[in-house]
């Protein structure tokens, strides 16, 4: 029985050894492309793919577009804002001091808040509201 032991633990200390006799060189090819050529490669192909140059896909047009103005243009969601303006709910802040958890873990001091209100408030239509 202590012959089988020793062998089985020969065979697994020379098994490791022989794992251990590799180099970085017999487990990773060192020919090859660069990070720089595999990046530069990629960037040229994806920007092939959209249609222009590398530099191009970033730069913005000299004249704004129609997505550019959306934020400026009147539309119903930005009138009803203008319309019905949201009534202040003001906040109570509650800062909860260091303490440690049921567990017994650590808990850091943070803060949180709380509305007033239940429910958000707006004006009606020619109320003057101002904050």
């Amino acid at each position: 029985m202590a012959i089988w032991t020793k062998t089985l633990t020969a065979l697994g200390a020379l098994g490791l050894l022989a794992g251990c006799a590799s180099t970085k060189e017999d487990i990773l090819p060192q020919d090859g492309p660069t990070m720089k050529q595999i990046y530069d490669q990629h960037m040229h192909a994806s920007a092939a793919a959209a249609g222009a140059t590398p530099r191009a896909s970033i730069a913005r047009p000299l004249s704004p577009s129609r997505e550019d103005l959306a934020a400026y243009t009147r539309e119903a969601a930005t009138e009803i804002e203008q319309q019905f303006p949201l009534l202040p709910n003001p906040q109570m802040v509650l800062y909860v001091y260091p303490h440690l958890s049921r567990e017994g873990a650590p808990v850091p001091g943070y803060s949180t808040a709380f509305p007033m209100y239940r429910v958000d408030q707006y004006a009606l239509p020619g109320e003057v509201y101002r904050p």
